[in-house]
């Protein structure tokens, strides 16, 4: 093979599993004809059958659709696939903002996204609209569905739960919405509970897709392979933890990532994550109090690596309710130190369960 023409424009090679979501267009996309001037449509079941694989791959889906509201729902009722559209937005806006909404509920970036529609006019006001956003027309649809921007690199026990967790959540905010009370007695309703436990192998594919998805609350920004978490979760000088969540509505999933190198005087966190969709839920001390509760049994001190990346304030802000200083710096990055004299307990609305 040769190699490129210096100053040639290499392109990127598609990121494995980018898009997180698929919205749908209806009416000769998702089924044959034009609800509101044919009333019987007919279902595409090869689009059904890519929508299922995918659900059970951890892909969502949702629908951006010109119609009205209450036929187009119940019509997707009556062929049993209303349950896998997230957020549907059946109205008489652009397609671009109805997916801006959708991006919004779901809390994913548009990046994550993917728009088939048969019409090249809708797929073009999507395209300028919110670029980020892959089209894809409904003709190309076999050959798009397949590519690595739509496959998951692992699928994970959690992926074909996934779709499942976001329709608890929508159950959990409706809820919120309508409790009278402080947010403190709305968490307690919840019966939250949070587990530790040591990583396990089956688990570890999850714990890449935490270092690659998570943002926001990562404490350096680093990403791991399956390998270099395999290889760390063996080692005895290292310390590999996950945590999950679950409520009375059902399971969060693996929600947490602690990587702790231990020495005789000081355990070093390496890596501190946990998923933003835990983060209104006042959870994220809990896996770093518990490390902290460790080392100080142990007689170690604890010191942590914090790079800034730009989105996890958040992540610098726990350090800092948790009593780590600043200790020393080198470039991008900072090395906290803990004061382990007063460690915090867990909330009193969280039971934490610790699984040796």
């Amino acid at each position: 093979m040769s190699a490129p023409t210096v100053g040639a424009v290499v392109p990127e090679k598609p990121k494995q599993g980018r898009i997180k979501c698929i919205v749908w267009d209806l009416d000769n996309t998702l089924w044959d004809g034009v609800l509101l001037e044919d009333g019987d449509v007919v279902l595409r079941q090869d689009l059904v059958e890519h929508v299922k694989r995918l659900d059970k791959m951890g892909v969502l889906h949702s629908i951006a659709s010109k119609n009205d509201h209450d036929a187009a729902v119940e019509k997707l009722r009556s062929f049993g696939l209303a349950e896998y559209f997230l957020f549907p937005q059946v109205n008489w806006n652009a397609k671009s903002e109805s997916i801006r909404r959708i991006a919004t509920a779901l809390n994913l970036g548009l990046d994550a996204f993917a728009f088939v529609d048969d019409q090249e006019f809708e797929r073009a006001e999507v395209a300028h609209g919110v670029p980020e956003v892959t089209c894809v027309d409904v003709l190309d649809v076999d050959e798009a569905l397949v590519r690595p921007e739509f496959t998951p690199r692992f699928v994970t026990d959690e992926s074909a739960l996934r779709r499942g967790m976001y329709q608890g959540q929508i159950v959990r905010d409706e809820l919120e919405k309508e409790f009278v009370g402080t947010n403190h007695e709305f968490l307690a309703s919840l019966d939250l509970t949070f587990t530790i436990e040591p990583a396990r192998r089956e688990d570890l594919q999850r714990a890449e897709e935490l270092t690659v998805r998570t943002n926001q609350l990562n404490s350096t920004g680093r990403t791991y392979s399956y390998e270099e978490l395999d290889e760390l979760r063996s080692s005895p000088d290292h310390l590999l933890l996950v945590a999950s969540l679950t409520d009375r509505f059902g399971s969060y999933g693996k929600i947490g990532l602690a990587l702790v190198e231990k020495g005789a005087e000081a355990w070093q966190l390496r890596m501190l994550l946990m998923s933003c969709r835990v983060m209104s839920r006042g959870v994220g001390m809990v896996m770093l109090n518990h490390v902290m509760g460790l080392a100080r049994d142990a007689g170690a001190a604890v010191r942590a690596d914090f790079v800034e990346t730009g989105r996890n304030r958040m992540m610098q802000i726990t350090y800092a309710f948790a009593g780590f200083r600043e200790i020393s710096r080198s470039g991008s990055l900072a090395v906290l130190e803990a004061d382990l004299s007063t460690l915090q307990p867990p909330p009193p609305y969280v039971r934490v369960e610790v699984v040796a």
